[in-house]
């Protein structure tokens, strides 16, 4: 297979994906035609630079690949009256950045940062596959530990933890919400989370990589 070849192939691939696909995936798909996995990886980086500073860029998000709308103009396709995802309320974000940064956490963990019952929320997460059950906590009772998923990378755009932006970052994303979750109770404290987080630096954390299953 030639090199123009390859690149065309690949950037069918990807576009007709819609989750990111690892490198070694996609090294697998041309092993028949004989394509190293180094051959794909320079056609890749190929491929970033032809769509480089388009509407559409070649991005890793969650440890793969994926074409993603540049951050430039995504505000244009906000005018479309296109279907939107439900949002997190202000107490699952909350929680979630509570899971990032700190992970893996207990279900206490995150209730002493916010100072209220986080249950319903732990739940809500789960359900929605951003969070999931790493281990559990060897202390008595031996309560379940919680990180995040790769859902959770796709979903915010990142390629691995170490991606997480700043906690004053996490601040702006948090848009109150019209009714909590259900069963919960109003936060205690009416601080921001940042300066709930006292033990976390305001800024990217060199946070270790955690086993993500298949299914996220």
């Amino acid at each position: 297979m030639d090199r123009t070849t390859l690149i065309r192939a690949l950037e069918a691939v990807l576009f007709v994906s819609s989750e990111p696909i690892p490198m070694n995936r996609l090294a697998q798909l041309f092993e028949e035609e004989g394509v190293e996995p180094a051959e794909v990886k320079e056609a890749v980086d190929a491929l970033k630079r032809d769509f480089m500073g388009r509407g559409v860029e070649l991005k890793e998000v969650g440890g793969g690949l994926q074409f993603r709308t540049s951050d430039e103009v995504a505000h244009f396709i906000s005018r479309l009256e296109m279907p939107r995802p439900a949002r997190l309320s202000q107490a699952a974000m909350e929680t979630l950045a509570i899971v990032a940064y700190r992970q893996p956490v207990t279900r206490a963990d995150a209730e002493e940062v916010r100072g209220v019952d986080c249950g319903a929320v732990m739940r809500t997460l789960h359900e929605k596959g951003l969070v999931k059950i790493v281990g559990k906590k060897d202390v008595p009772g031996r309560p379940m530990l919680y990180g995040t998923t790769k859902k959770f990378l796709e979903l915010f755009g990142l390629s691995s933890l170490t991606d997480l932006p700043t906690l004053k970052e996490i601040e702006e994303l948090v848009m109150p919400s019209e009714e909590g979750e259900e069963g919960e109770e109003p936060v205690a404290e009416n601080l921001p989370l940042q300066q709930r987080l006292p033990e976390t630096p305001n800024r990217p954390m060199e946070l270790p990589e955690l086993p993500l299953d298949e299914d996220g």
